[in-house]
């Protein structure tokens, strides 16, 4: 299913668009599609990922002092 959205942006955005849909022979809608599944798929890993950690924390689940110092020391060399 297709759904048409209107959105207001600046007129430099829309020309990146324009410029990069000619280069590679796609549409504007084609690559603002592409732009937006890659935006949420993002998000919505990093989201999951957020909950997941949240999760862990409420659990009591961390990494001892002493492990994580034994990490950072190793960074600092």
């Amino acid at each position: 299913m297709v759904t048409q959205v209107s959105i207001r942006t600046n007129s430099e955005l829309i020309g990146q668009f324009n410029a990069v849909a000619a280069a590679t022979g796609r549409t504007r809608s084609y690559l603002i599609n592409q732009a937006m599944e890659e935006y949420i798929a993002r998000e919505a890993w990093q989201v999951a990922e957020i909950r997941k950690a949240l999760e862990e924390a409420d659990a009591g689940k961390f990494v001892p002092d002493a492990e994580m110092q034994i990490f950072w020391d190793r960074w600092a060399k």
